[in-house]
């Protein structure tokens, strides 16, 4: 069952076009210069389209805690996934939202000099001026206060998030906010899951920055679990004000 995503409510887009794309469980919400609302729903059907079709006839792919080797041939978002997963130590669904976003926010700067993409937490940004990421934490007084600010030469970016409290996805771990940056997103959402994963209380956030700082390519790494933040890498971090 669709449930309403409250944080939504944060983002101010300004001249961007807003608009909302779902099927099944992908649901997203995709700033844009113009309104790209077809070309992003064909995109999305197309990507769930092969990766479904894919895990029907490899239905392990679905279902694995590790990373799992694909073929050349397995469909691009497959390959994606698979990486990611191999990267972090993961199962490659653990990619599966950020790289939904990280392909359909590339096919869509093809048509946009801006595009912001929020898959549940997972978000592809792509733009020519800063933007600011607000983090959401759940109870955490840290949730819509504090932000990762995002400068335009770093553009564009995966910022990824995985929770052990918040939202459906499954966490090994208990935190509130497990925050990725990187240059892709599917890797960025691979990593938060497996940073996720590493923390388990406040005594463990140097153990999540720790795996953090073990998986290549990554740019930054945010913990959050109620009131104690663990940060490492790239990251500028601002007040922000989502009321």
């Amino acid at each position: 069952m669709y449930q309403p995503r409250h944080y939504r409510t944060w983002i101010k887009a300004g001249k961007l076009v807003s608009y909302n794309v779902r099927i099944k469980e992908s649901d997203l919400l995709i700033h844009t210069c113009s309104d790209l609302s077809v070309v992003a729903l064909e995109q999305l059907t197309h990507l769930r389209t092969d990766l479904e079709n894919y895990i029907q006839a490899h239905p392990f792919f679905g279902a694995s805690f590790e990373p799992l080797e694909v073929n050349d041939d397995a469909p691009h978002i497959v390959r994606i996934m698979a990486q990611a997963a191999k990267a972090a130590g993961v199962g490659p669904m653990a990619a599966v939202a950020g790289a939904i976003s990280e392909l359909l926010g590339q096919k869509l700067s093809t048509l946009s000099k801006e595009v912001i993409i929020e898959n549940g937490g997972d978000n592809f940004i792509s733009s020519a001026q800063e933007r600011i990421a607000a983090i959401h934490a759940g109870d955490s007084p840290v949730s819509g206060n504090l932000g990762l600010r995002l400068k335009p030469y770093d553009l564009p970016l995966g910022v990824c998030t995985s929770s052990g409290t918040v939202g459906p996805s499954i966490s090994l771990g208990k935190t509130d906010a497990s925050v990725i940056i990187a240059p892709s997103a599917a890797l960025a959402d691979a990593a938060a899951s497996a940073v996720g994963n590493a923390v388990h209380s406040a005594d463990d956030i140097q153990c999540g920055l720790d795996v953090a700082q073990s998986i290549a390519g990554l740019s930054g790494a945010v913990i959050v679990i109620g009131k104690k933040i663990g940060v490492w890498g790239t990251i500028e971090l601002c007040q922000v004000s989502t009321g």
